[in-house]
């Protein structure tokens, strides 16, 4: 999956490093901003602010409105340990450029999410000693950037390592639990049955933890997906395994369950258009689920025309588009409310008063009125001793509660 999840090329390795500390010297004083909506944290794309040319973020914003960003990648140091780099090689600690973009992009009313892992690359959760120690480095980037929603796409070859997973899931518990009102997504291969073996497996660890995110988000694509319909079978098939995993009904799952997309021509040749993309948010919104997101904003532009179509590439879609076309469908998404968890109630009616007790002894001509157990009576014609309501053929009209 995501074959262009490349690490900090070199150039951007020499960038970051000759930013220097005296640029935003006071990174780690942002601090915490105002949040978004949890619907813009389950909206935002990704974007690698280090490397595949990075886009410029309020240009983006500008033109689309969209609010949220996918911050990708926090990897373990290329050298090994336990310490949270960008692309394993820029240590999160002394970082200047990242903060940077995130600066500007809280300047204009946004915010950020970052993501941990992706394919390739070692992960946290494989040379940390365990899930505490692997909560800790991921606080880190918390504490430093302010976060108040991270993404932990657990994908291979660190799903099929069943110790980091179990790091992973436990660090993303932790998390939770420490950081109140973060938002946790939990994003993962996508097969036409929903995900495969290792996707279920991971699963069933976050299930024996405990441990219920926000989301559980599949990727459908390089997996021999072709176009909407594929991706919105596998949506549906994964709405299936969430049920019996965890045994949530059919709406409980959509609510926790995510859509991962890749816009234009994926690493296997798949081809995923702005109408593939109108029809999985169609499906997404109507069933209410819980995230729309894609891979990657660095792509959300055309290629040039001698490589339009041609190659997949982590710069351009290889489709036809306008720049950002892909995202104003997660502008939309964020767009769309969900329903709240509690119902809203219905009004309780002003009652109405009641009218003279009936009596058994008394004669009633038509249009009198009269209470009895509750409800106002109407006469329909003479009567005497005859209890209100006791026939449907009656001679009492029942004019409601009182």
């Amino acid at each position: 999956m995501r074959r262009l999840h490349a690490c900090l090329s070199a150039a951007a390795a020499v960038t970051l490093a000759a930013a220097g500390t005296a640029a935003l010297a006071a990174g780690n004083a942002s601090g915490a901003t105002t949040a978004l909506s949890n619907r813009w944290y389950a909206a935002a794309p990704y974007l690698m602010p280090l490397d595949n040319d990075p886009p410029d973020a309020s240009a983006i914003m500008d033109a689309t409105g969209l609010k949220a960003f996918q911050l990708a990648f926090v990897l373990a140091p290329n050298g090994g340990g336990c310490s949270p780099t960008w692309g394993g090689t820029a240590a999160v600690s002394s970082d200047t450029a990242v903060q940077s973009v995130i600066n500007t992009i809280r300047a204009k009313g946004g915010d950020v999410s970052v993501s941990i892992g992706g394919y390739g690359g070692t992960k946290l959760g494989q040379t940390c000693s365990d899930a505490a120690a692997t909560a800790a480095a991921y606080q880190q980037v918390i504490t430093k950037y302010g976060l108040h929603a991270i993404d932990f796409d657990l994908e291979e070859p660190e799903y099929e390592n069943s110790a980091a997973i179990k790091n992973e899931i436990g660090a993303a518990k932790i998390l939770q639990q420490n950081n109140p009102g973060l938002y946790v997504s939990v994003t993962t291969a996508g097969t036409a049955d929903g995900t495969g073996w290792f996707g279920k497996q991971m699963l069933l660890e976050a299930k024996s933890q405990g441990f219920t995110p926000n989301n559980f988000s599949i990727m459908p694509f390089d997996g021999g997906f072709n176009g909407a319909a594929s991706q919105t079978g596998a949506l549906t098939n994964f709405n299936s395994i969430l049920q019996s995993t965890f045994g949530w009904d059919q709406a409980t799952a959509y609510a926790h369950e995510g859509f991962s997309g890749m816009n234009g021509r994926s690493d296997t040749g798949e081809y995923f258009t702005q109408a593939d993309f109108q029809t999985v948010l169609d499906y997404a919104t109507s069933h209410n689920m819980d995230r729309f997101t894609f891979w990657s904003l660095n792509r959300d532009r055309q290629c040039t025309p001698a490589d339009n179509g041609g190659r997949t590439s982590g710069t351009c879609s290889s489709v036809t588009q306008n720049s950002w076309d892909f995202a104003k469908y997660s502008v939309k998404f964020a767009g769309v409310t969900p329903p709240t968890s509690t119902p809203t109630p219905t009004p309780t009616p002003t009652p109405t008063s009641c009218k003279t007790a009936w009596s058994s002894a008394a004669v009633y001509t038509a249009g009198n009125e009269v209470s009895y157990n509750k409800h106002n009576w109407k006469a329909k014609w003479w009567t005497q001793n005859e209890v209100p309501g006791a026939s449907e053929w009656g001679p009492w009209q029942d004019e409601g509660a009182c």
